[in-house]
């Protein structure tokens, strides 16, 4: 299995912290978030190789954080030669890029490197091998006004199939988020590109979810730990106080 980090945005919301520096390498706590996520993905044996997908803007930024790095599953860093959120190829966009560009074809754990969380994925990874379909991660936002800034899911209570999604919607019909983890099956994969090729949107992640649920069973995991969306400077200083640092 490989993994990837999508940190290929430009954070504009939390200028001026981000103008010169990406959001995946400020710290929290001592380290850098993109840190915090390295030392959950480490925790999976089965992952063998790590792509950093970043910009034209930041590529230099995360090689030389990754070279002084010490980290067991090797790391690379894909540019996607974007330079401004104009011309930038979206998450999905991103996502299909690297797949093409790495020739990925096995199973892969994709996480947004905007996420801050200190749990662990290992039961999340089993219940992935368990159902051998592409899985995303959620967590209870508890709020109606909190879930309208995010992919909100709908499982089954039961099973946990999904059976809805709504990206950043107006009228939430849950206030479980997705939280920009997943994982995904070698076949599913392969449907990135095909997703593009119809047309759809490439911007938030949570797009090709919608699109995915009605093609095939995608199941729920649901944490309880805190986790946190560094979408803002408030929300980086909340993490930072009950983190530390």
């Amino acid at each position: 299995m490989d993994a990837i980090i999508m940190a290929a945005g430009y954070a504009t919301r939390l200028y001026p912290l981000t103008k010169d520096k990406p959001k995946p390498l400020l710290e929290v706590g001592g380290k850098a978030i993109l840190g915090h996520i390295i030392d959950r993905i480490e925790e999976l044996e089965t992952v063998s190789k790590i792509y950093i997908v970043t910009n034209e803007k930041f590529h230099t930024h995360f090689e030389e954080w990754c070279s002084a790095y010490d980290c067991n599953p090797a790391l690379e860093v894909i540019n996607d030669k974007t330079t401004s959120n104009e011309d930038r190829l979206g998450a999905i966009g991103d996502k299909a890029f690297a797949i093409r560009e790495k020739k990925i074809d096995d199973a892969l754990l994709d996480i947004s490197g905007d996420n801050l969380f200190n749990f662990s994925l290992q039961g999340m990874h089993n219940y992935f091998l368990q159902k051998k379909s592409a899985i995303i991660g959620a967590y209870n936002v508890q709020s109606i006004e909190d879930a309208k800034r995010f992919g909100i899911v709908e499982l089954d209570p039961a099973s946990k199939k999904v059976l809805g999604f709504q990206e950043k919607p107006q009228t939430p019909k849950s206030t479980l988020a997705s939280i920009g983890i997943y994982f995904y099956p070698a076949r599913v994969v392969r449907l990135f590109n095909e997703y593009l090729e119809e047309g759809n949107n490439p911007d938030a992640p949570g797009y090709f979810l919608e699109w995915l649920y009605k093609r095939e069973a995608v199941f729920g995991y649901s944490f309880k730990k805190p986790w946190f969306d560094i979408g803002s400077l408030e929300m980086l200083e909340q993490a930072r106080k009950e983190l530390g640092g």
